[in-house]
């Protein structure tokens, strides 16, 4: 979601087309309709002793270590693992999916899974995933994402959701009630205000406003709580110039207005946008479910669904997505390392005990979330949340370069003039 500030924007363009290129040549020779499979499918997976590679972006090099070191220390076969810069690993999948290189098993960003599974990455996992007790249990944004023609070709692998974290220390400042988070965006933006209000470099809220996927990441749940859409269904065509998404933009064109942000929020890319809030200066603000672990104890910190304009709540369910390459020569060992992770222990002692969100939200009520209803509510919210599908998403969303960012900023930083000719730019990657 995020870039590193290393990576200029002519090295990202050329790493896109590169690894675009490379995924031309695989769709090419895979018929561009995923992988298909010609090993005879053991749905519980082989335990043999075979070592198996898997690779993961750093960014969720954290949750993959975990999973991989129980089940190596706890099974005859065994799993290495290659840690690749999240922003070169587009790059380095496209490249090595074209010449028929890649890994056993790779887990990726989440909404890049439909122009990967579409090329012809991945294994169809199908009759693999259709075997488990509990196949209707798992996330199921990551699972209708990564299916095409009615074949599934990855599952769940760590979770990262869109929520809003609250400070009570500074709503009971404030006047305002602790326990009674904003229910509509409205409410959102007066209880930004009123927090800001109380000065003394304290703010209401913050955003990443030179990010697009800040922008999509804790933005569109509001979209999607009031019924409105970002994208048709096939992911072809914005409609990120609806009434209801610039409502949307003029909400927070307000609080910027108004002085309610903090400072920095203009040219904040994306790197350091979620380190504002553990400093106990900043009200209310939509992040990421992962910096629940990462608060100061001595905060007092509410978390709440996103709301809608007018009610309704959701969540961007980001993460990553596994499956297995359609190259490997060890799809049963490999689904065996799938399979476990995906179980109820799995998911609850590696998972759960390190307050992640897991891939089940049957699960969300656990040993370790019981006594927090925070972690229970976040875990729930996998079932209402959604995951954009398209394509082009990268290209078009998280490349700074892409024609998102300027539609975005022109509406909370410019007079949003010409934001249905800045749609149309959209489309036209979308489609592309």
């Amino acid at each position: 979601m995020t870039r590193s500030p290393s990576t200029g924007p002519r090295r990202h363009l050329a790493a896109v087309a590169a690894g675009c290129a490379a995924l031309l040549l695989l769709a090419s020779a895979c018929g561009g309709d995923g992988g298909g499979s010609d090993v005879d499918a053991n749905v519980e997976g082989v335990d043999d002793g075979t070592t198996l590679t898997m690779w993961t972006r750093a960014a969720t090099e954290a949750q993959s270590q975990a999973l991989v070191d129980e089940y190596n220390a706890t099974h005859e076969n065994q799993v290495e693992l290659t840690v690749i810069p999240t922003d070169d690993y587009q790059t380095r999948v496209g490249t090595a999916a074209g010449n028929q290189e890649l890994p056993d098993m790779l887990s990726m960003d989440v909404v890049f899974a439909p122009r990967f599974t579409h090329a012809g990455a991945f294994a169809d996992l199908t009759e693999y995933i259709d075997a488990l007790d509990f196949a209707d249990d798992l996330a199921p944004s990551h699972i209708e994402v990564a299916t095409v023609d009615d074949r599934k070709y990855m599952v769940p692998h760590t979770l990262d959701l869109s929520v809003l974290f609250y400070n009570k220390d500074l709503y009971r400042e404030a006047g305002l009630d602790p326990e009674q988070p904003p229910t509509t965006l409205a409410e959102f933006a007066e209880h930004a205000r009123a927090v800001g209000e109380l000065g003394d470099d304290t703010y209401g809220t913050f955003f990443g406003g030179n990010c697009g996927g800040c922008y999509v990441f804790t933005w569109w749940p509001s979209l999607w709580a009031e019924g409105a859409e970002v994208m048709n269904e096939d992911g072809t065509e914005s409609l990120l110039a609806s009434p209801e998404a610039q409502e949307v933009y003029q909400t927070w064109k307000g609080l910027v207005d108004d002085g309610a942000v903090a400072p920095g929020y203009e040219e904040e890319t994306g790197t350091t946008w979620v380190s504002y809030f553990p400093e106990g200066n900043i009200g209310v603000m939509p992040m990421p479910s992962t910096m629940l672990g990462l608060m100061p104890e001595d905060m007092d910190i509410g978390v709440a669904p996103i709301p809608g304009l007018t009610g309704g709540e959701s969540t961007f369910v980001g993460g990553d997505s596994i499956g297995i390459s359609s190259n490997s020569e060890n799809r049963n060992q490999a689904w065996d390392f799938i399979r476990w992770t995906l179980e109820d222990e799995t998911q609850i002692q590696v998972l759960a005990q390190n307050a992640d969100v897991m891939a089940r939200p049957d699960l969300a009520e656990n040993e370790y979330t019981q006594d927090d209803p925070r972690a229970v509510l976040m875990n729930q919210l996998v079932e209402v949340g959604r995951t954009p599908y398209s394509l082009n998403f990268g290209q078009t969303f998280n490349d700074p370069q892409g024609p998102w960012l300027p539609l975005v900023r022109e509406a909370v930083f410019g007079s949003g003039d010409g934001l249905e000719d800045l749609n149309q730019a959209i489309t036209d990657s979308l489609g592309s």
